[in-house]
């Protein structure tokens, strides 16, 4: 495992910003397990908002469930009613698009929102499904062998981590 030369740091104040400008009062965050959770705790505070962040799973509608099983990981909790709910979805990269349609049908057993919309930290490209963040820090490309993963330390510092398979 390799650390990327982006600064997580810097780019998740890019973030910060753009969900910002994209924020509106009623909103509610919804977390992709584990990178994006971590993104929504920590937005939460920056905006001063009072509500949890919901967390939300691929486990249960990945296209590759039979191939990965369960994946460790936090399991779905929405503590709110999704029903005419306006979510910002976070997640930590974007790559494939699988993850977000597979989250997205998670967030649809719950009810029916309003609206969706997606804020990444880093979108990778090399996309499969027509799903684009409305939000993202930085794009990078990596060789399709690598994978890209968000890292927070004890302190709740992020830093990526880069590992070939």
């Amino acid at each position: 495992m390799s650390t990327l030369a982006l600064d997580a740091e810097a780019l998740y104040l890019e973030l910060l910003a753009g969900v910002r400008a994209l924020f509106r009062p009623g909103m509610r965050l919804v977390g992709v397990t584990s990178g994006g959770v971590w993104l929504a705790e920590r937005l939460q505070r920056d905006l001063n908002l009072t509500e949890r962040p919901g967390v939300i799973s691929s486990a249960m509608h990945r296209d590759d469930y039979a191939r990965r099983g369960m994946t460790v990981g936090a399991q779905t909790q929405i503590d709110f009613d999704v029903n005419d709910a306006h979510i910002l979805l976070l997640d930590d990269v974007l790559y494939t698009g699988r993850t977000i349609r597979a989250v997205i049908n998670e967030l649809f057993d719950f009810g029916r929102p309003a609206s969706v919309q997606l804020a990444v930290l880093v979108d990778r490209g090399g996309r499969e499904l027509p799903i684009q963040a409305d939000v993202c820090a930085a794009r990078v490309t990596l060789n399709a062998r690598q994978s890209l993963a968000l890292v927070r330390n004890e302190a709740g510092a992020f830093s990526f981590n880069v590992e070939a398979h």
